[in-house]
């Protein structure tokens, strides 16, 4: 025992207390957080893949149960909403994918915020084409299982652009 009077504290046993102590912090700062943001930023990209792809697994393995996406027209969807729209393909998507060079992650400890310019083209079930860009922010927070998606906005299609 350290506190028992037969054994001395010596610089030696300090620093080793010390050493011992640090091995078994969990790890903080800078780089957990740099690492913390590239496992979020892949994962975002992963979810947007999946709904390219209709892949319904994927989406619900993402999202936490009580996911919820609100759009810049006021309309609120669930994960229950995103894995139904997936299961029964109500679109097709040619495009959804982040415009290169825009995600943005942002990490504050257990919480992090990923935000990018969204480019979505396709067809929906009714054959009425679709092509517009958006901003989006998700909000994903450190759970037991892992990073889950857990709020999303997105804003109002952006104004076509001109050239």
């Amino acid at each position: 025992m350290l506190n028992s009077p037969s054994v001395r504290s010596t610089p030696l046993l300090g620093l080793l207390t010390a050493g011992l102590s640090l091995a078994v912090m969990p790890a903080t700062g800078s780089a957990a957080a740099a690492d913390d943001a590239r496992t979020v930023a892949a994962l975002d990209t992963e979810f947007q893949a999946a709904v390219k792809r209709n892949d319904a697994a994927t989406i619900s393995r993402i999202q936490a149960d009580d996911m919820i996406l609100v759009t810049g027209r006021g309309a609120v969807f669930t994960k229950g909403d995103h894995v139904k729209a997936a299961q029964n393909r109500e679109r097709t998507y040619e495009q959804q994918d982040e415009a290169p060079g825009t995600q943005t992650v942002r990490v504050w400890g257990d919480t992090a915020v990923v935000t990018a310019l969204l480019w979505i083209k396709g067809t929906a079930q009714d054959g009425k084409a679709f092509d517009y860009r958006l901003w989006f922010s998700d909000t994903y927070v450190r759970t037991a299982a892992g990073w889950k998606y857990a709020f999303g906005q997105a804003s109002l299609p952006l104004p076509k652009e001109t050239k």
